[in-house]
């Protein structure tokens, strides 16, 4: 989660506001009452965990569930006043059905995902296009969410890759999306049945963010060679 709006949303909310984590496991959020995630509390903190003096959600108020299943989150709507949910969105294997969720137990939130420019950049992570683990381009536009299934094209097609190098000169702000909401979540998922359509949409990713689109397989081989593994493991 970025820091300025770490910042924002802490001094946005009062101390008697009831804050939900969503998917927090890897570094939850400190100012939570409550955190929902896949994983076990006692597995926390992959990527830091708060000063359990400071951290307001404890074992008896971590829900371990699969946050896309069928099954309603244990929580009565609208019960918490803010919902953050920070780098998930993307791993998930259904985020409608999260963001569905998120507005039926909250009032208002926060959503932080990786740019679409940063998913379709070659070697942000490894020697591909994009986070390995993750699962979905996401475009925000008009204070809403459109996904699209990231297909294994993007590997092999470098006509859509954007250059490393443009995507590290960016600030970490213009590397992330960044969703303050009210009310409801506006979402959907995206369904290309037409190659040409997909390929289209693939390409226009360069006039969306002014960035240049394309690259060749050479270009490809060689940064390979420079990155070798040594972005196995992602950052939240």
């Amino acid at each position: 989660m970025l820091a300025e709006s770490r910042k924002r949303v802490l001094e946005s909310l009062d101390q008697d506001a009831l804050v939900l984590d969503v998917g927090g496991w890897a570094h939850p959020l400190s100012r939570a009452d409550w955190v929902i995630d896949l994983m076990p509390f006692e597995t926390r903190g992959l990527y830091g965990e708060p000063d359990p003096d400071v951290a307001r959600f404890t074992a008896e108020t971590w829900v371990q569930q699969d946050v896309c299943g069928t099954e309603p989150w244990p929580f009565a709507d609208d019960q918490f006043d803010f919902v953050i949910c920070s780098h998930t969105l993307e791993d998930v294997r259904d985020p409608v059905r999260v963001c569905a969720e998120m507005t039926r137990v909250g009032k208002a939130g926060y959503i932080e995902v990786p740019a679409r420019s940063e998913e379709q950049t070659y070697g942000v992570h490894g020697p591909w296009v994009g986070w390995s683990h993750h699962h979905w381009l996401i475009d925000m536009e008009d204070g809403g969410l459109e996904f699209v299934f990231k297909t294994h094209l993007l590997h092999g097609r470098p006509e859509f890759w954007i250059p490393l190098e443009w995507t590290e000169a960016l600030a970490p702000t213009q590397r992330v999306s960044m969703l303050f909401w009210e009310g409801s979540i506006s979402c959907h998922e995206r369904v290309f049945y037409e190659p040409e359509e997909l390929h289209a949409w693939l390409a226009e990713v360069g006039d969306k963010y002014g960035a240049p689109v394309g690259g060749s397989d050479a270009d490809a081989r060689a940064v390979s060679r420079g990155l070798g593994l040594r972005r196995i493991f992602g950052r939240r």
